[in-house]
């Protein structure tokens, strides 16, 4: 029979892996809205960040029970620790892809300037990257966590080559200045998402190897 610690880990694990499922389907939604596709009534997507948010709470109850009734040996203290340090970077991705989906309504003209430069692959790279986050906890993998850390890269260099060819737009053609100006604001959102699954992926390899690290160290060996 599993132990009363046993049991509580088991639940936090299965929290963790829900409230990073939840995000990632924000994060879709988030896509979607600035790609112009359907996108969920604003109810349910508001009920999402609901759930979110008292997933976080959940998962803070249970660390902190665990503190103080507990004797987690190093290894479940390192899960405990990243559980919410996780929790928050996940309710930060819930949060900017809410912040997405309501700017992305005032994105006038976003079709034209979406084609032009390239969004949509830095918009499916988000979503690409949220997924294996998600993929790596399930999966405690160490080589995808490497994984995370090149795509984060990736998406850094194409949101700022992006944002720098929206600005020249705007120069030239004022009528692209407010559209322009929300565009680079769902940019910089997306690439702060990528960050936080990064952060995700930094508590995942903390776990696995009882090593903090941070992404630079192992992408600039590539």
């Amino acid at each position: 029979m599993a132990s009363h610690l046993e049991t509580e880990l088991g639940k936090l694990r299965g929290i963790i892996i829900k409230i990073g499922n939840l995000a990632e389907s924000q994060v879709a939604e988030a896509v979607k809205s600035v790609l112009s596709e359907p996108v969920s009534e604003g109810k349910e997507v508001k009920k999402t960040e609901n759930k979110i948010d008292k997933l976080d709470v959940k998962i803070d109850d249970i660390c902190q029970s665990v503190f103080a009734l507990q004797q987690p040996v190093a290894s479940d203290l390192r899960f405990i620790i990243s559980a919410m340090q996780m929790s928050k970077e996940i309710e930060r991705i819930g949060d900017l892809s809410m912040s997405i989906i309501k700017l992305s309504k005032s994105i006038k003209e976003k079709h034209e300037l979406i084609s032009k430069f390239n969004i949509t692959d830095i918009a499916r790279e988000v979503e690409f990257i949220t997924v294996k986050t998600n993929e790596c906890f399930q999966d405690m993998d160490e080589d995808m966590t490497e994984e995370i850390f090149v795509l984060n890269n990736s998406i850094r260099n194409k949101t700022s080559d992006a944002t720098q060819n929206i600005i020249a737009e705007m120069k030239n053609n004022s009528k692209t200045v407010v559209s322009g100006t929300n565009l680079i604001i769902a940019l910089k959102h997306f690439d702060r998402i990528a960050d936080h699954c990064t952060n995700v992926a930094e508590s995942i390899y903390f776990m696995i190897n009882a090593k903090t690290i941070k992404h630079e160290k192992i992408t600039d060996k590539k």
